[in-house]
């Protein structure tokens, strides 16, 4: 099966953009499926062929696949798991009358093997569902955690100002971060080879840190002592609320109700949720990982904060 001609969905977005430089360097002839004529104006590669993608109309999904081999994507995260659920129909709907040869889906958070009572967790599994029902081959690539939320602007400011590195993980919940580079390559691979095909294919970083672990690494990156503090995730998403709103009322499906309820999840687990053994990324994709010291250390952590700080 030759895949040449991919449609990303998503790719003005953080973690589309890496997705396509990625895509790109690897020789794939890449279409964006935007809703805004103008989406990639500000991104890397303004000049990218686009077309018109509604991920709530199969018709419009169909004609955004049409005469591409491949779809490869993120989704935002939905709170609804019903809307969840459409989206993941008009997709696979819109795939099947395209004739795709693949699909790559990037769920963009863990997924579990069962529900889990949490609307945009389960709402990822419908939408998993969906895309297998199609007969496509289809290879999820299911991350852990981000360490480039480390770098967010929820996140960022406090590690510079006060050098305090906040996060909603109990003091011993170990996550294997993954960045957002080492998720694209995962979805890259994943189109140059079949062994994949079928497979849900946890990502994570090629270590497990605690909270207190990650302080020293991002120390060392910075030069100066950073120490970690554990959130309630309550207390986390009324911040979020508060940065991005103005107030620290935390509304019912939103995505900071939602990123509590993940995190509270995690931090009950007697066991993590989000560990992963590396060397089935390795030995299904050829994966590469990128520990946390590198990724720590090739970031500016001083951009873009004048006046924040």
């Amino acid at each position: 099966m030759t895949i040449e001609k991919i449609c990303v969905l998503g790719a003005p977005a953080d973690q589309g953009q890496p997705l396509v430089t990625q895509l790109l360097d690897a020789g794939f002839a890449v279409t964006a499926g935007v809703r805004r004529e103008d989406a990639l104006a500000d991104t890397p590669f303004p000049d990218l062929p686009t077309v018109q993608a509604d991920i709530t109309d199969a018709d419009a999904m169909a004609h955004a696949f049409a005469g591409q081999d491949a779809a490869a994507f993120h989704l935002p995260f939905e709170f609804d798991r019903e809307r969840a659920a459409s989206f993941g129909r008009a997709i696979a709907e819109g795939a099947k009358r395209a004739g795709l040869k693949k699909i790559v889906f990037n769920t963009a958070c863990f997924v579990a093997d069962h529900d889990l009572d949490l609307s945009a967790h389960d709402g990822r599994r419908d939408i998993e569902r969906a895309l297998e029902e199609t007969g496509i081959a289809c290879v999820f690539i299911e991350p852990t955690v981000f360490m480039d939320n480390q770098y967010r602007i929820w996140t960022r400011p406090l590690i510079m100002r006060d050098c305090v590195f906040a996060y909603p993980a109990k003091p011993d919940l170990k996550i294997n971060w993954v960045c957002l580079e080492d998720v694209a390559q995962a979805m890259v691979r994943a189109l140059q080879t079949s062994a994949a095909d079928g497979q849900h294919v946890p990502i994570g970083g090629p270590e497990a840190l605690v909270g207190d672990e990650v302080a020293a690494s991002l120390s060392k990156a910075l030069d100066r002592p950073v120490r970690f503090q554990s959130l309630a995730p309550e207390e986390f998403a009324a911040r979020m609320s508060e940065l991005v709103t103005g107030s620290r009322e935390v509304q019912p499906l939103s995505i900071y109700d939602g990123m509590a309820k993940f995190y509270g999840f995690y931090n009950s687990q007697p066991t993590s949720p989000l560990t992963v053994d590396p060397q089935k990324a390795r030995d299904l994709l050829g994966m590469e990982h990128t520990s946390h010291a590198d990724w720590a250390a090739s970031k500016d952590w001083m951009q873009g904060l004048e006046g924040l700080i």
